[in-house]
């Protein structure tokens, strides 16, 4: 069994990321794939990058485009692959030397999703690696789990599947998600009837920035909106209904939570406490002269 790998790098504005990612490709144990680079329009020097790689290997290959976002990078790649199974891997992240052979030790002869454990490195030192932020296993590899646990329980990262190509002739990533596009296609995945085998070995290994910038609450808001509006789409009435019931009860239960601790705070002593000093501060006029204070020290030393 010597079935080819197309392993899709999307890379937007990535390159400082991109050696790392691709070194960790050429240095598989297993040799039989092909690397398409997914330039989407990017402004840094991924052109440059890439073109270094596709020199030294010819199994990197180039593709440019215009940005249209990391499905529709993905998307393209796809239309151009050669291979026998997919492996996905986003530009700052990387795979473990032996990620390919591994999974195809499993395989054996039969078509099945390989999904591998992960964990965490860190660009201040990126010799000790960190456990993963959720607990993947074989069990949650279902579409139950998939649809109803999914941000809650676990997610999945993209990196940690290797897909046998012929699941994309009728699947796409959705172009029209700009957050949890992935959640939306593993959950059609796991609607076919193809086996998930789960290896617990952390064969993915996902980039743990330093600085993340976490979107705001309403884009957050309005992106969970968008995704519900396209599951709507692909699964069932009543898979939806069970869906939208159980988000609906978890953020209830939040809020009420909330609500409760608010009310245990402003019971508690130190509430009071800091309600009692604010109250005397004003009294005295004490605020205003700390501003007054302020002002004339700012002037002197000027």
């Amino acid at each position: 069994m010597n079935p080819k790998i197309s392993v899709i790098v999307p890379c937007y504005n990535q390159a400082r990321f991109l050696d790392e990612s691709l070194q960790s490709i050429q240095d598989q144990t297993y040799e039989n794939w092909e690397c398409i680079i997914v330039d989407d329009g990017s402004p840094d020097n991924t052109a440059e990058t890439a073109d270094k790689w596709v020199k030294k290997d010819s199994r990197f290959k180039y593709l440019h485009k215009e940005n249209g976002g990391l499905s529709s990078a993905r998307n393209a790649a796809l239309e151009v692959t050669t291979g026998d199974y997919i492996q996905f891997l986003d530009a700052d992240d990387i795979l473990a030397q032996t990620k390919f052979s591994d999974s195809f030790n499993l395989i054996q002869d039969k078509e099945a999703i390989i999904v591998s454990n992960f964990c965490l490195f860190d660009d201040s030192n990126k010799q000790e690696l960190l456990p993963p932020f959720c607990k993947l296993s074989q069990d949650l590899l279902n579409f139950e789990s998939i649809l109803y646990q999914w941000d809650f329980t676990f997610t999945i990262p993209i990196h940690c599947g290797l897909f046998p190509k012929s699941i994309f002739e009728t699947i796409r990533f959705n172009e029209n998600l700009k957050a949890k596009e992935d959640w939306l296609l593993w959950i059609q995945i796991a609607q076919k009837n193809i086996d998930f085998i789960f290896l617990n070995a952390p064969l993915a290994l996902y980039r743990k920035h330093a600085t993340s910038m976490s979107r705001d609450r309403k884009h957050m808001i309005l992106y969970q909106m968008l995704f519900y509006n396209e599951a709507e789409k692909v699964i069932s009435n009543s898979d939806f209904n069970k869906l939208l019931l159980k988000h609906l009860d978890i953020n209830y239960n939040k809020v009420n939570e909330l609500t409760i601790e608010i009310r245990n705070l402003k019971e508690s002593k130190t509430f009071k406490l800091l309600l009692a000093l604010k109250k005397m501060t004003e009294d005295l006029g004490l605020l205003d002269l700390s501003k007054k204070l302020f002002r004339l020290i700012s002037k002197l030393k000027k």
